[in-house]
């Protein structure tokens, strides 16, 4: 039986679930509603104090980039349930879209 690198390419899928299904949701409790009402109080110097970390940048990193990969691979299977094909065209864009998120994430937090 030949050897396959379809568990290397379903990891950002399966991860970026993973992030969208449980830590998306408390992030948007958090931020959008939580924050907003008062009921938690975050200072900037505790979220910079976040984003200034080596850990905390590659948790954001993931935060943004493994969604970023699971909407595009379920945006090209929803485009091939469509009958628009898998042509190169379709899967440039999704994963195109996906890969110039996560290096404009990427760059922007080397930058911080």
């Amino acid at each position: 039986m030949a050897r396959s690198n379809k568990p290397i390419l379903w990891l950002p899928f399966a991860g970026g679930g993973l992030v969208a299904a449980l830590i998306m949701p408390v992030l948007i409790l958090i931020t959008g509603v939580l924050v907003p009402l008062g009921v938690l109080h975050l200072h900037y110097e505790t979220i910079a104090a976040v984003a200034h970390n080596p850990v905390g940048k590659l948790v954001l990193l993931g935060a943004l980039a493994l969604p970023a990969w699971h909407a595009a691979h379920r945006l090209r299977m929803t485009a091939h349930d469509l009958g628009l094909g898998g042509g190169i065209f379709v899967k440039a864009g999704c994963y195109g879209t996906a890969g110039l998120l996560t290096f404009t994430a990427a760059l922007a937090l080397i930058l911080i």
